[in-house]
């Protein structure tokens, strides 16, 4: 990590370079040409015109500015027009019109093997036709060192910036990652306890950078800690309810062998028991499952409703129940009872409903899917002519393996209500119970936005 934090200090240091070196090579070319149009204008001063003639004294000093330790060398050119008054004739000449008058000019230029930098301008004198040209130059010596300095010494600087950082950037890392020290410290000790711990964990404080982290892992412990109680669940309850139909098995399989024909009917009742148990157990265990839902889809209620009807017409005739399916307000048998949601997951909620209106049912009675719709809610109903359930125990009747009629009551696991309530809550509707005079009324709302908990269930 260290490595990866000092590789991006490398690059600033090199972008930093490279706008310093452009710097400091501009501060070097401005404040050098100040001192040369300082030395080139002291010259243009003492152009005067006597006589008619053009004359001039070069004062010692507008050379002497132009003295440094690199000893450059000097060169100047004054020229009336084309005509040279005094210096050096072969120096570059300017392009006049593209000078302006009493405005210094600077431009680089090859002289005698070297490369120079030259400062001219023009003086406009009276009685004088052609312009006057004043040319100072330099060699670049001096430019050159003192641009080599300034860049060593922000070299060194960044060195030393580098070095500084890569000695800290260890007990920073230290010092910064010690929250993520702690949350390692809080998870390993709870691998030496016996039983997973998956409580959220107990670290303090945390920088407002780790604090996501921490409440996304504390999610993942609560989702680890609903499918684990879930399977414990799960497991105890199947163990608790397979154990009374597998001793019945058991014992008509004894009597079988000892040649009664009553047991062969009592192992079919009872295998017929354990497969409806075991279904049921599997469909609550599906309800209760936590994740994420498949995408919504489309789900007809009513194609799905005549599916639970083949399904479970049979055990209606031997019931002698009547089951039949009314759409209300339904004239076009086009009706609207679509829904957002899971077909699979409404499927086995309405499969139970229906069963447990046959199961509890009275004989010759009658059960029914009724399906309605105000636009902005759906409501699916199934009722039934039994003896229905008081209001009072309409929350007991929901709980797991609760039978209110007991042993004296139809054959059953008590999971019926169970698995509804687990759906309904998994698909994000609304369970209402009602006293249906006689019977009981039992219906699923679905409302837009309903659709199934997309998170835990």
């Amino acid at each position: 990590m260290a490595i990866a934090m000092l590789g991006p200090l490398v690059v600033a240091a090199l972008a930093l370079g490279a706008i310093g070196w452009a710097l400091v090579a501009d501060v070097v070319r401005r404040t050098n040409d100040r001192v040369l149009g300082g030395a080139l204008g002291a010259i243009a001063e003492t152009v005067q015109v006597e006589r008619g003639e053009v004359t001039l004294d070069l004062p010692p000093a507008a050379f002497g500015m132009l003295e440094n330790s690199e000893r450059d060398n000097v060169y100047y050119r004054i020229a009336v027009g084309r005509r040279l008054l005094t210096g050096y004739a072969d120096l570059p000449a300017p392009d006049i019109a593209a000078l302006s008058a009493d405005e210094p000019h600077f431009r680089y230029a090859d002289y005698r093997g070297q490369r120079i930098r030259i400062g001219e301008t023009l003086r406009a004198l009276p009685r004088v036709a052609a312009p006057v040209v004043v040319q100072v130059a330099e060699t670049l010596d001096n430019r050159e060192a003192l641009r080599w300095r300034l860049m060593t010494a922000l070299l060194l600087g960044e060195l030393v910036l580098l070095g500084a950082a890569l000695a800290l950037i260890r007990p920073a890392l230290g010092w910064s990652l010690r929250p993520l020290a702690d949350l390692r410290t809080a998870i390993e000790a709870r691998e030496t306890r016996a039983s997973p711990d998956l409580s959220p964990l107990q670290t303090g404080p945390l920088p407002i950078e780790l604090q996501p982290l921490s409440r996304s892992f504390d999610s993942l412990l609560a989702r680890l800690d609903h499918a684990t109680t879930g399977m414990r669940r799960f497991t105890a309850d199947a163990s608790h309810q397979m154990r009374t139909p597998l001793s019945v098995l058991k014992v008509q399989v004894a009597l079988a062998r000892r040649g009664s024909t009553e047991a062969l009917q009592e192992i079919e009742e009872a295998s017929d028991r354990l497969e409806r148990l075991l279904t049921q157990l599997l469909t609550l265990a599906r309800a209760d499952e936590a994740g994420t839902l498949p995408p919504l889809e489309r789900v007809d209620l009513r194609e799905v409703s005549q599916r639970v009807i083949t399904r479970r017409i049979h055990q209606a005739i031997e019931a002698e129940v009547d089951l039949t399916l009314e759409c209300i307000g339904d004239t076009d048998h086009e009706g609207p009872f679509e829904v957002e949601s899971h077909r699979a997951l409404v499927f086995e909620m309405v499969s139970n409903l229906v069963d447990n209106a046959i199961r509890y049912n009275r004989r010759g009675g009658h059960a029914a899917i009724v399906l309605e719709t105000d636009g902005a809610t759906t409501r699916l109903t199934v009722a039934d002519d039994g003896p229905g359930i008081p209001a009072p125990l309409r929350k007991r009747a929901k709980a797991r393996f609760v039978r209110l009629q007991g042993e004296q009551g139809p054959s059953g696991s008590g999971l019926g209500l169970a698995i509804v309530q687990a759906t309904v809550e998994r698909l994000g509707a609304r369970l209402e119970m009602r006293e249906g005079n006689p019977g009981l009324h039992v219906s699923v709302l679905f409302t837009p936005g309903t659709g199934g908990n997309q998170g835990a269930a």
